[in-house]
Order: C-alpha cells, then sequence, then structure tokens
C-alpha cells in the first residue's frame, strides 16, 4: 500500500517502514507524527485520489533524528563590476519513518 502526503509545502510517495526526509517538524525525538494531509492512497485493486485530500485517511510516523542536510553554495556574481559573493546554508529536515497508513 502506498500513499501520497503533503507536508512543509513538498509531496511525498510514503510506503509503511520507509524512511523520509521532511522539512523541519518542531518535534521532539521519538514523537509520533501524523500526517493528515493525505493526496492519495493505493493499493493493488483500489485507489483513492482526494480533491484536494482525503477525509479520514492519516498516515503515521515516528521521528528519529533532527539533523541539518548537505551545504547549498549561493554565488553571486555580476561580470564587468568585479563583484563575487559567497554564502552557504544548511537546511534542518526531519527522518521520519513511517509506520501505518
Amino acid at each position: 500500500m502506498i500513499a501520497i502526503i503533503e507536508t512543509g509545502g513538498k509531496q511525498y510517495k510514503v510506503s509503511a517502514g520507509q524512511k523520509i526526509k521532511v522539512e523541519k517538524l518542531n518535534l521532539e525525538k521519538g514523537s509520533r507524527v501524523i500526517f493528515d494531509k493525505v493526496l492519495l492512497v493505493a493499493d493493488d485493486k483500489n485507489i483513492e485520489i482526494g480533491q484536494p485530500y482525503l477525509e479520514n485517511r492519516k498516515v503515521e510516523g515516528t521521528l528519529l533524528e533532527s539533523k541539518k542536510n548537505k551545504k547549498v553554495i549561493v554565488f553571486r556574481y555580476h561580470s564587468k563590476t568585479r563583484y563575487r559573493k559567497t554564502k552557504g546554508h544548511r537546511q534542518w529536515l526531519d527522518v521520519v519513518e513511517i509506520n501505518k497508513i
């Protein structure tokens, strides 16, 4: 069984037992996470599609850890004016294990 959920402005295709990296949720490690914005649920026989979300469907998970993502380099450059500026940014993310759909 698979589901498509929305969190942090992004959509994720998930199944039970899968680990996903999502935007920071401001929860403690080991706490239970409930995603109620479910767009689609499908198994071998049935497909349910929401308009935009499915009623009475939830995806449950457990927060495993909070960490920072890889560094993204931000480089600004203007030609012919000797303007160069480099910055780095690391976004916080949470690793969530999906328990059940």
